[in-house]
């Protein structure tokens, strides 16, 4: 090795090991040594293949799943590889087997998060490991929120898979090609969501080099299952108890009727509660919706039942009293008592409206128990068929593809 090529060597590693504009060189030095020094921040070249950076994606922790706002919020390391010739040194020259480096120094894939509604890239000025070999080991922490489209058809016992879309748009897939990797750091299991599975894959005919990493979500529904199902069931329960009651009790109507406001309150909180959805809306939002109207049909039944019994009361008290004390009356056929007779119908009509009731109640029983039924297989066997999302059913939209 010549002076001029020790100059070089020696040069170019003092320029690698801060930002190139703040680089100054020496005025001795050839100016084809300048342009050497600000070609390392640019995308190596691999020949004829793409520059191949290896990516290994570590999650620590799924902090904050927000169903109402469809987001994700998530800490994550990265753990880039790849290998630049035009770092490499010799070692009998120069002894060091490694040098960190700035990131101004040296090129670097710069990724962007699709799905982010924010990234917060920690750190202030992480460098980059440097061998002899000229392989290039980078450390990136970040913390981020991200979009998901959440499957809460099935919620409280709902899982959705999120993904988070990395992008490196400063080149193209003829220059970089990633090939990543995830491992699942998560030890904290405390939470209304767990991470049931993580996987990575590189979408093919991208237009830009990209990667993307997969986070399989499932709901513990404890929370869900104690706040919501068990009240429903139990003013479900207690309105059909009431149907036990007897007509005659004047409490059943103020009974009924205070199940269903109840009710309503607490419909009104579940509505703020339950995620909504252009497609596939939460089976419960229909399931509570159905109990609704039970309670309301079983209400109106009372009130109509007791409207029909105090009616025929009116109607017995305001009947013509029997006729007066001379009237002569046929002894071989006596006539009957007109209060007796009164009384007659009178019981006749409230064993009638009685037996209604009861006819009722033991209809409404079975539609209880048919529904409960009827939910269990929709929940079980129905799908959730969404529609298209607008970008990929527009006649010129869908994401960028070769």
């Amino acid at each position: 090795m010549t002076d001029t090529d020790t100059m070089l060597s020696t040069t170019r590693h003092l320029a690698q090991g801060h930002s190139v504009p703040s680089v100054a060189l020496p005025s001795f030095v050839d100016f084809n040594l300048r342009e050497e020094v600000q070609e390392s921040t640019q995308i190596p070249n691999n020949g004829s293949a793409p520059l191949l950076v290896d990516v290994r994606v570590f999650v620590s922790t799924v902090f904050n799943v927000d169903i109402l706002r469809y987001t994700v919020s998530s800490k994550l390391l990265l753990r880039l590889f790849w290998l630049d010739p035009r770092l490499a040194w010799n070692v009998s020259e120069h002894p060091q087997h490694a040098v960190t480096l700035s990131l101004d120094s040296l090129w670097t894939p710069g990724l962007t998060i699709q799905e982010a509604l924010w990234v917060d890239w920690q750190g202030q000025s992480p460098r980059a490991r440097v061998d002899q070999d000229g392989h290039v080991e980078l450390y990136l922490a970040l913390t981020t929120e991200t979009t998901c489209d959440f499957d809460l058809l099935r919620f409280p016992r709902d899982q959705s898979d999120c993904s988070l879309s990395f992008y490196a748009f400063s080149n193209t897939v003829k220059e970089l090609k990633f090939r990543a990797h995830v491992v699942n750091e998560i030890v904290s299991i405390k939470r209304e969501y767990v991470v049931k599975d993580l996987k990575t894959q590189v979408p093919p005919k991208q237009l830009v080099p990209c990667f993307q990493v997969t986070l399989r979500l499932q709901n513990t529904a404890l929370k869900a299952i104690i706040a919501l199902l068990v009240p429903g069931e139990a003013l479900l329960l207690a309105d059909m108890c009431g149907g036990l009651l007897p007509l005659r009790v004047t409490d059943r109507i103020a009974y009924k009727v205070t199940l269903l406001l109840g009710y309503f309150v607490f419909h009104s909180s579940l509505v703020q509660t339950l995620p909504s959805s252009s497609s596939c809306n939460p089976l419960l939002i229909y399931y509570f919706t159905v109990l609704l109207l039970l309670l309301f049909i079983s209400t109106v039944e009372t009130v109509l039942v007791a409207a029909l019994l105090a009616r025929g009361d009116i109607r017995a008290k305001s009947s013509p009293s029997p006729g007066p004390r001379g009237e002569q009356r046929d002894h071989g056929n006596p006539v009957p008592n007109p209060e007796e007779a009164s009384r007659g119908v009178k019981g006749s009509r409230r064993s009638r409206t009685e037996a209604a009731d009861h006819i009722f109640f033991l209809v409404y029983v079975a539609g209880v128990v048919c529904s409960q039924f009827i939910f269990a297989g929709l929940w079980i066997w129905v799908p959730c068929k969404s529609a298209p999302p607008p970008g990929e059913s527009a006649p010129h939209g869908g994401k960028p593809r070769l």
